[in-house]
């Protein structure tokens, strides 16, 4: 056991590898990823190619017209290349998917990468927002339950938890609307901005937070911010359940080390032990929770934006499928699974900065 910068470490953490040696060790470890991240990105290439192949949906159909000719119909597919063999059409779509090309939307009858740049950010916004909330919240109680084991705090901790498991995300956002927005007026209800501020806003980086922000706009600011704050809220209770209880279990596990039993023995208090020793040698797993439950807001935000009308990823593939138009999920399915790989990508990279025992 050694105090280093003031935090104890734990005794597994010794002896230390040569400064060299971690490094071409990380340098592997970089390299190891990115031939993963490769690995893994074509295999959902193959999925979602195998999706399309498989779908009732006939896009030679859907571009020639009900009332097309047969020699119509077949002049459609050999456009698409449907008659090709198959490893030709997956070499296709493979090099359409590289170039960012994911086909028109049946829907807009605009590319679907388009389309999808275009509310993406929105997305993006309320997944960060929610889990920025989550991440707070969840490591807050997760100390707190984790300094009076069975006590109090760490059963309301429990409830939260099992609240933001159990309950069906949608009937808490249903909740959420009818008492915060329609009962009391607390919030700003569906949608992104309020129609008075619909036109106001100059985009930059399609965040609207930022966007009103870089320009001054105060009024606009915080109508965004009044309109995120229950979809929001509803994501981060979500997260925030996994969070806190990771938290807990990581800290409670911490503190039958040696070094923290030692810790204790020479006087060190709860909440300072807690703070400066053990939370930042379970860091990396928290960390790691942390970014799982973003990839998987990313991925469920679906039925928020649904229910409170949020202009984002999720609304646009619920609309999608409403309205079979193939291109448009798919499309978004591989956007989807892409963050999903490069979220837990970093997260593995920025949890071995943080605990070189992962290493």
């Amino acid at each position: 056991m050694t105090d280093t910068g003031g935090r104890l470490a734990a005794p597994e953490l010794l002896p230390r590898r040569p400064r060299g040696r971690r490094g071409l060790s990380f340098l592997a470890g970089v390299a190891n990823w990115l031939v993963t991240l490769a690995i893994t990105l074509l295999g959902l290439m193959v999925v979602t190619f195998a999706l399309a192949e498989l779908s009732p949906a006939d896009p030679a159909l859907h571009l020639a017209g009900d009332k097309a000719t047969e020699a119509t119909y077949q002049a459609a597919r050999q456009t698409l290349g449907l008659d090709d063999p198959l490893p030709q059409r997956f070499a296709a779509y493979v090099g359409n998917v590289l170039t960012g090309n994911l086909g028109t939307s049946w829907s807009t009858n605009q590319p679907v990468f388009g389309d999808i740049v275009r509310v993406f950010p929105a997305t993006l916004e309320l997944a960060t927002v929610a889990i920025l909330f989550g991440a707070l919240i969840g490591v807050a109680l997760g100390v707190l339950a984790a300094l009076r084991p069975r006590g109090l705090i760490d059963g309301i901790v429990r409830i939260i938890s099992l609240i933001g498991y159990s309950v069906p995300i949608f009937w808490l956002g249903l909740l959420f609307l009818l008492l915060f927005y329609a009962r009391l007026h607390w919030a700003a209800g569906p949608g992104r901005l309020s129609d008075i501020y619909a036109y106001t806003i100059t985009p930059v980086t399609g965040f609207y937070l930022i966007d009103t922000a870089l320009w001054g706009e105060e009024g606009s600011f915080l109508d965004t911010l009044s309109h995120l704050v229950l979809p929001a809220s509803v994501l981060a209770i979500h997260s925030l359940a996994s969070i806190s209880r990771l938290t807990r279990a990581s800290l409670l596990g911490e503190l039958g080390k040696e070094y923290a039993v030692a810790a204790r023995a020479k006087g060190v208090g709860e909440v300072h032990l807690m703070l400066t020793h053990l939370l930042p040698n379970v860091a990396g797993t928290v960390l790691t929770v942390i970014a799982l439950a973003y990839a998987t807001l990313l991925e469920g935000a679906v039925l928020t934006e649904t229910v409170f009308g949020w202009p984002g990823l999720g609304r646009y593939m619920t609309t999608a499928i409403f309205a079979s138009d193939m291109p448009a999920v798919l499309g978004g399915t591989l956007v989807i699974g892409v963050c999903f790989v490069i979220v837990n990508a970093i997260t593995d990279i920025l949890a071995r900065i943080v605990d070189p025992r992962l290493s």
